[in-house]
């Protein structure tokens, strides 16, 4: 396989098209409204929740059998019923239609790979191994969860308000890296891990020192 190309996606109000209704179908779906998508559903079977966020009128579900048309409109593909030759069928239209589809089991036919992700408020780490073994990309994953805690998000935090606030208050681009620099390389993190949100002020204070007017 080649290099994949890794990026991050914006799915909000996107079209996803979800075709199965078990366990592995509702992991999929949630993960895709938790991402803001607008999800479509095709199974002539579905779990309870699926069925839930469906009378909630979180996702559209078309409870009957795949039918080609479903993909029309679709941004991604999944598609994770337990037939292989559903899967294959619905693989076989969405490359006709030049469309991205993950194939919940076969991993090499599909052409995007959904990895093991952590998220820290604004920050996410993503672990893939090109769909060669997700339970390693789950050990990695488990393994950062430990490294990265949950000070992340608020350091993530206090770095997007101050950057506003930088490119609002200087124009030197120069300027603008160095305190960037300073702030990411400072001791905040270990600060707001034992909550000394007094001194994590002061750092901030101390960054701008000699670029404020």
């Amino acid at each position: 396989m080649t290099n994949l190309y890794p990026v991050f996606l914006n799915l909000e109000n996107c079209l996803c098209l979800v075709v199965g209704g078990g366990q592995v179908a509702e992991r999929k779906i949630h993960a895709l409204l938790e991402c803001g998508a607008s999800v479509r559903v095709v199974s002539p079977k579905v779990t309870p929740l699926i069925k839930e966020w469906s009378d909630e009128g979180r996702l559209e579900l078309r409870q009957r059998h795949y039918q080609t048309f479903d993909l029309e409109g679709s941004f991604l593909v999944f598609a994770a019923t337990n037939s292989s030759r559903v899967n294959h069928r619905v693989t076989e239209d969405c490359r006709k239609g030049h469309l991205a589809v993950n194939i919940a089991d076969d991993p090499s036919n599909s052409n995007f790979f959904v990895p093991s992700v952590i998220r820290r408020g604004k920050l996410s780490i993503a672990v893939s191994t090109s769909g060669a073994s997700p339970l390693l990309a789950a050990k990695i994953r488990r393994q950062l969860e430990k490294q990265f805690g949950t000070e992340y998000e608020e350091f993530a935090d206090v770095l997007t308000e101050v950057r506003n606030q930088v490119l609002n208050d200087i124009e030197d681009i120069h300027a603008r890296r160095t305190i960037f620099k300073k702030l990411v390389e400072s001791d905040i993190l270990e600060l707001l891990r034992e909550k000394k949100y007094d001194q994590v002020k002061e750092r901030i204070k101390n960054a701008y020192c000699g670029y404020r007017s």
